[in-house]
C-alpha cells in the first residue's frame, strides 16, 4: 500500500526560510531510515506558495491565480511517498518525522486496482501501466 505523508505548511515555512544545518541533518537521518527500510518511493520539500500558482477549473474554462495564498493551514510544504503494509505502519513512520512543531497528514494513494469497477475491460489500466513503464524507463536512462 502506498501512502503520502503530507507536510502541512506553517507561517514559518511560508517565509521561505531554509532549514538549519541541524534540521537538515535530522531530516537526512530520517530519510536514511526510510531508505534502509526499503519503503521510500519519493520525497521533496516545496517552495512557499508565493512562488506557486493555482489553476481553478469551471464549466467555462480555467483561471490562474498566483500565490501567495493566505490559508496556510490548507497548504503543503513537502511530502514523502512510502510503500508499507498498512495504514498503521504509515502512521508509525509519520510519528517518527523529526519535527519539533508542525503537522503531517497521512493519506493512502489509490492503486490501479481501486479503479477496476470503473474500468471493467482493463483498457484504462493497461494504458496507465504503459505510461508508468515509460516514466520508469526515462528515470533509469
Amino acid at each position: 500500500m502506498r501512502f503520502m505523508m503530507i507536510v502541512k505548511a506553517s507561517n514559518e515555512s511560508e517565509t521561505g526560510r531554509l532549514p538549519s544545518s541541524e534540521e537538515l541533518g535530522e531530516m537526512g537521518k530520517y530519510n536514511e531510515e526510510l531508505v534502509k527500510a526499503g519503503i521510500l518511493l519519493a520525497g521533496e520539500g516545496l517552495y512557499p506558495s508565493s512562488k506557486g500558482s493555482r489553476v481553478t477549473f469551471s464549466a467555462t474554462g480555467s483561471t490562474v491565480t498566483d500565490g501567495p495564498f493566505t490559508e496556510t493551514k490548507e497548504l503543503v510544504a513537502g511530502f514523502w511517498i512510502i510503500e508499507v503494509k498498512s495504514r498503521e505502519e504509515a502512521i508509525a513512520w509519520a510519528r517518527r518525522v523529526p519535527f519539533k512543531d508542525g503537522q503531517v497528514e497521512v493519506r493512502q494513494v489509490y492503486s490501479a486496482e481501486d479503479f477496476a469497477p470503473s474500468d471493467p475491460t482493463g483498457e484504462h489500466r493497461a494504458k496507465e501501466e504503459a505510461l508508468r513503464a515509460q516514466v520508469e524507463a526515462k528515470a533509469k536512462a
